[in-house]
């Protein structure tokens, strides 16, 4: 033993029992420890494991063509999917109202059901049903109430007739909707679905076994106005009260797997059918809480079967490529045989298996509790229910603490129990510590970056989010395990490096399993990411314990790091999974959040919950300097292409078949105003143009050069129009987004909805009735402002009366108006209470706003030069609309 001169051996080494004989004090080295460079080959694991599970992902089944028939008769056939999905995309955009989806899209359809219908099986029985319905309901958009208002909308439905519908009529529904948004073919969202539906019925139909129960095939022309035709199916079609379970097929992108994302409510035996039916599970149940949650700017018709219909079901979307969503890129171009393949195979043994089930008899008897379902990475797929769950959480988080204290505190004869539990201590801490520094500084990080103009830098290249915000949360967390050792770790510890770096795993431990008891107990289900995390250190600890491999030289690390590739396989799945859905929605929420925290929060927690296990491996190393040194290289590499390079542009076009866009609104306005007596105050006319990303504002100033563009709320018209006489079409648009106001020459407006007072009538000394008349069939929108003292009370349009929004300090009620196929003029009451007696004053401003949507061949040449200015990698959306606001 090496002794510097002037010391005893006494004052240098206290007696203690050394547990690690084998130390060479001459290096001061353990023979615990490894190579430096098992640091970098540690980073390199995590990408190598991050690439397998984005493959996973990704990966899809080979698409079956016609000549497979032969071999195949009863299979889902994707080239007969994909021929149908191709004729629905090729009429282009489909909004509700227009001739493309009134006209050509239920056209085909029923064209195509008269085919199915031919061709069909003796033993089977098609009945095809074309509702056209009105109605409406009050829905609830991002905690704004809205009257939501539709006429004359089309639904094409198809009841596959079961065995049962001699003595009862149940039956499973299968929705998807041909409509689209305006801009986009919606080859994904959603006539893709549609036509796998076509292609289910096919199949089916052409099967000699007839199923149990009947299939109702939902072809719904109304979905993104949103909602409204499954409004109208649930609530007037006579087939809607046989429905007693529903299949929701949906799109948030274009392409790759259909993720289940929402069950039930209750009814787990729906999560049963799913484990039981399909052959590539690919469902978490933790996406279910997180869109319910309201985080994510989308809705589906799940919403109106489950909170209308009251009806259990199982809701299923494509979610990658979310750039493409809404776009004119969500075509079939993107769109290859494997997916349709994929989402045939699973929805057509689902649906097989639920009508022949015993459960669509009696699903009441089934609705008990919830169930925490997940797959891993498409290999298997796990579902249990959620008071099991807590069983196996508090278990498992139970056990991966005792179970490694019990077998550190054996390996040193249990003389050394306070030393373990202070190492425990240090991991927790360090963890919980490292997790807060890392997620302050990616916070300043996304904070820098937005003030140098820099915001989204990694929008369309993705990776560079591992250099951004990954390896600085990396970096933080090692940096604060070194600092955690150096001010609270023993510098004369008995333990050996071995037991010492197993302490703080079991610190580890402690923290996700504080996290997952914490979120098991407030009663979501989510609470087994953490728990699966927490079972792979579990198996690992407890083979460790059973072998006597704690104090052993390496082997213990061996079974360790087996344990943490599966723990890597996993955790890195959620980044894909969370990436894949968040970073595209930063492109479509407004301006007003800095996108770079969203992400940078979420780098945060994936990189804590993929390296957490691995980090405190790092006293390991003889030197910790080469890995430090790395992830601060490849830190300041990444900020260098992101802030000062054209890497960190945020947006392409599709040259490399990788579009990720701008969203652009713009809309070409003539407002019109009038007086109490009817007169005409004033006309003015311009652009509307919509921020609705974080760089939006650059982009419209580039657009609207040598003009300038104003802030909408700042425009005089704000000073006394109601809502500053903006066309609204949605409220998520106008209301939570800034706007900007251009003004120009009038569009040529085709017709506009108007609005007259046809009676104005006294009901009693302090309430009026006004009987008007609303003449147009176009997609519109009413804003009811009640004037000072007056307030609504009662109206012809539902029989509720939505809260009314608040828009640059004024109150008003909302209500969107879609129309299908073309209707009579529309007769509305309004009665309107004012807290003077006998008043004959106005007593309500009313704002109707008409939007075309598909309106190209008939823009002004000012609008074609606006429109020719739009960048080749951004995606504008343009409308004429007609204002006309009216004092009653």
């Amino acid at each position: 033993m090496f002794q510097p001169s002037g010391q005893s051996s006494k004052q240098k080494h206290p007696k203690v029992k050394v547990l690690d004989p084998d130390i060479d004090y001459s290096k001061v080295k353990s023979v615990h420890s490894i190579s430096s460079w098992w640091g970098i080959g540690g980073i390199f694991i995590v990408l190598f494991v991050g690439n397998i599970t984005n493959y996973t992902n990704s990966h899809l089944p080979d698409g079956l063509r016609n000549a497979h028939l032969t071999h195949f008769p009863n299979a889902f056939i994707a080239e007969r999917a994909w021929k149908d999905l191709k004729i629905l995309n090729d009429f282009g955009p489909k909004p509700t109202g227009t001739y493309t989806n009134e006209v050509l899209a239920v056209d085909f359809l029923n064209r195509e059901i008269t085919y199915i219908d031919q061709l069909k099986n003796r033993n089977q029985q098609l009945i095809v049903q074309n509702q056209i319905v009105s109605g409406g309901y009050v829905g609830v958009y991002m905690n704004k109430s809205a009257a939501n208002v539709y006429r004359n909308v089309q639904n094409v439905v198809v009841k596959l007739v079961g065995r049962s519908e001699t003595s009862n009529r149940y039956a499973l529904l299968l929705n998807c909707h041909f409509d689209s948004v305006a801009g986009s073919p919606g080859a994904s969202d959603d006539s893709g679905s549609c036509a796998v539906m076509l292609e289910i019925l096919r199949v089916l139909s052409r099967q000699s076994e007839v199923n149990r129960y009947s299939i109702i095939f939902l072809f719904n022309g109304a979905e993104e106005t949103p909602l409204q035709a499954s409004h109208g199916f649930i609530t007037k079609h006579p087939w809607a009260a046989d429905v007693r379970a529903f299949i929701n097929l949906e799109s948030a992108g274009s392409g790759g797997k259909e993720m289940l994302f929402q069950s039930g409510p209750k009814h787990p035996w729906l999560i049963e059918a799913y484990a039981k039916a399909v052959p590539y599970p690919y469902a978490q149940a933790a996406a279910e809480e997180i869109f319910q949650s309201g985080v994510i700017p989308s809705d589906t018709d799940f919403r109106v079967f489950r909170d209308v219909g009251r009806i259990p079901g199982m809701d299923f979307a494509h979610t990658a490529n979310g750039y493409r969503y809404h776009t004119r890129y969500d075509s079939i171009d993107y769109i290859p045989l494997s997916v349709l393949q994929r989402t045939g195979d699973n929805i057509l043994a689902l649906t097989k298996t639920i009508a022949n089930g015993d459960e669509l008899g009696s699903t009441e008897r089934y609705a008990q509790g919830y169930m925490v379902f997940y797959d891993f990475l498409g290999i298997f797929f796990v579902s249990y229910s959620a008071d099991v769950g807590l069983m196996i959480n508090l278990s498992v988080v139970l056990l991966s603490i005792i179970i490694p204290f019990l077998s550190l505190a054996r390996s040193t004869s249990g003389t050394h129990g306070k030393q373990i539990r202070s190492e425990t201590m240090t991991g927790f801490l360090a963890t919980f510590l490292g997790a807060g520094a890392s997620g302050v500084l990616c916070f300043f990080i996304g904070l820098q970056l937005d003030t140098i103009g820099r915001s989204m830098s990694w929008y369309s290249s993705t990776n560079l989010i591992l250099g951004v915000y990954c390896c600085p949360a990396l970096l933080c967390q090692c940096i604060v395990h070194l600092l955690c050792d150096r001010l609270f770790g023993s510098k004369t510890t008995p333990l050996s490096l071995a037991l010492k770096v197993q302490a703080r795993l079991n610190g580890v431990n402690l923290f996700w399993g504080m996290i997952t008891l914490g979120i098991t107990f407030t009663g979501y289900r989510l609470a087994y990411i953490f728990m699966v995390l927490i079972l792979c250190s579990l198996c690992s600890s407890t083979l460790i314990s059973m072998l006597g491999l704690q104090n052993t030289v390496h082997k213990w690390l061996l079974l360790h790091m087996f344990f943490q590739i599966v723990a890597l396989a996993w955790s890195t799945q959620f980044y894909h999974i969370l990436m894949n859905m968040f970073v595209p929605i930063t492109g479509r929420i407004g301006s007003s959040i800095n996108p770079d925290v969203i992400i940078g929060t979420l780098a945060t927690f994936t990189t804590l919950f993929s390296c957490s296990y691995l980090t405190p491996l790092l006293f390991l190393l003889k030197k910790t300097d080469k890995l430090i040194g790395e992830l601060v290289a490849i830190t300041l590499i990444a900020l260098v292409l992101a802030s000062s390079t054209h890497v960190g542009f945020p947006y392409r076009d599709d040259a490399v078949k990788a579009p990720a866009v701008q969203r652009h609104y713009i809309t070409h306005t003539v407002r019109k105003f009038f007086d109490y007596n009817g007169g005409e105050r004033y006309t003015d006319s311009g652009f509307l143009l919509q921020e609705l990303d974080r760089n939006a504002k650059k982009t419209i100033e580039g657009i609207a050069m040598p003009d300038v563009v104003t802030p909408m709320r700042e425009i005089p018209a704000c000073e006394k129009e109601l809502f500053c006489a903006i066309p609204f079409y949605s409220i998520w648009h106008q209301v939570l987004f800034e706007n900007y106001w251009l003004p120009a020459p009038a569009p040529v407006v085709r017709q506009a909805v108007t609005v007259s007072l046809r009676e104005k009538e006294q009901l009693n000394e302090h309430e009026h009735r006004l009987h008007l008349v609303l003449k147009g069939s176009y997609q519109s929108s009413l804003i009811i402002g009640p004037k000072a003292g007056s307030t609504l009370k009662r109206w012809s349009l539902l029989s509720e009366i939505p809260a009314p929004i608040e828009f640059n300090g004024q109150r008003g009620h909302f209500v969107l108006l879609t129309a299908g196929v073309e209707s009579e003029p529309m007769n509305i009451t309004l009665d309107v209470r004012h807290e003077l007696k006998k008043y004959d004053g106005p007593l309500i401003d009313l704002m109707v706003t008409t939007t075309h949507w598909e309106f190209h061949k008939e823009h002004t040449p000012v609008f074609n030069r606006l429109l020719a200015r739009v960048p080749s990698w951004a995606h504008v959306v343009p409308s004429v609309a007609a204002v006309n606001s009216y004092t009653y």
